[in-house]
């Protein structure tokens, strides 16, 4: 038989996966699952898979990006979705400032705009294209 002390400590504890949906911190609890297994997510150093059972005092660890790092602290885990005004009180957000180097990483320019000629032709083109093939 369980001890009833076992049996609320499971009580307070909800899977990784989940409470990174309920707490808005990925939109989708399949976003969430991608996240955990493609090694994003730290829960108390260590990496952690999308099964995993966290609670309150757990410190977890997002990688979402070059130089986008977030370190969280939960405070309170649910089952399910709550407004968004309320999920940000479910953790504490502890991310330290970034250093120097994340500064450069986060300033970079934004990528340059795709190579012409990807995606469908313009009006101009389509023309230029039916010109050289003698449709008109």
């Amino acid at each position: 038989m369980r001890d009833e002390g076992t049996i609320a400590a499971v009580a307070q504890r909800v899977r990784l996966d989940v409470f990174l949906d309920v707490a808005c911190l990925a939109k989708t609890r399949s976003q969430a699952k991608l996240l955990c297994d493609g090694g994003k997510v730290e829960v108390n150093g260590e990496r952690a898979k999308p099964h995993r059972l966290v609670g309150p005092g757990d410190r977890i660890r997002l990688t979402l990006g070059p130089g986008r790092r977030r370190e969280l602290v939960i405070r309170e885990v649910r089952q399910t979705h709550v407004a968004k005004a309320e999920a940000r009180t479910l953790y504490e957000d502890v991310t330290p400032p970034p250093d120097p180097e994340e500064q450069l990483i986060l300033r970079a320019a934004p990528p340059p705009a795709p190579p012409k000629g990807k995606g469908r032709p313009e009006k101009r083109d389509r023309r230029l294209m039916d010109k050289l093939r003698g449709r008109r």
